[in-house]
């Protein structure tokens, strides 16, 4: 079990450690939430109509760009479902690529255990291993997020994401407390 996070501790170390983390889920955060996989030609929106994958991805990199030291870490599901982080990072612009240093997901994890587990304790588990000294996730899902890290969550609207005007201003702001003077808020 890892220290108190109520999830077992991975053997695996993070390659990055410390630092300012964005975790990044895609679903309902780069596009709507909806998406499936269907085969051979891999995954799409189902709905609602007229939105496209990452359609929210240049805004995101937009925001990050005075920012050049945030890394992000993957949250998302894609990771575990297509079982490669670089395959996955290989779908976002070059702007945010370059930025992935990991997922929350591994392949030292077993992927039936790691999607029964909640989100938040996905994200929180891992944190506890990367120990950054701020970090933020992104995350249309809030269920299961332990009060410990909730101050950490930017809640996005499952069909908006970050293009909702609201989630917008608080991601700019949050970022910007990340980068001010007292480095590490949320504490």
């Amino acid at each position: 079990m890892g220290a108190g996070t109520g999830i077992e501790e991975p053997d695996k170390r993070p390659r990055r450690r410390g630092g300012l983390v964005l975790y990044l889920d895609f679903d309902g955060v780069l596009h709507p939430e909806d998406v499936w996989r269907r085969p051979g030609t891999g995954p799409y929106v189902a709905s609602p109509p007229g939105h496209a994958l990452f359609e929210h991805a240049a805004l995101l990199a937009r925001c990050l760009e005075p920012y050049p030291e945030l890394h992000i870490v993957l949250s998302t599901s894609w990771v575990r479902v297509f079982r490669s982080v670089s395959k996955v990072a290989r779908r976002l612009p070059p702007e945010l690529r370059r930025r992935v240093t990991g997922a929350t997901f591994h392949g030292q994890m077993d992927p039936a255990w790691f999607s029964s587990v909640p989100r938040g304790l996905q994200v929180w588990g891992d944190a506890c291993r990367r120990q950054p000294t701020a970090w933020l996730a992104l995350d249309d899902d809030d269920v299961g997020w332990p009060a410990v890290c909730r101050d950490h969550l930017l809640h996005t609207d499952p069909v908006l994401g970050i293009s909702d005007p609201a989630v917008l201003a608080q991601l700019q702001a949050r970022l910007a407390a990340m980068h001010g003077p007292e480095v590490g808020w949320p504490r």
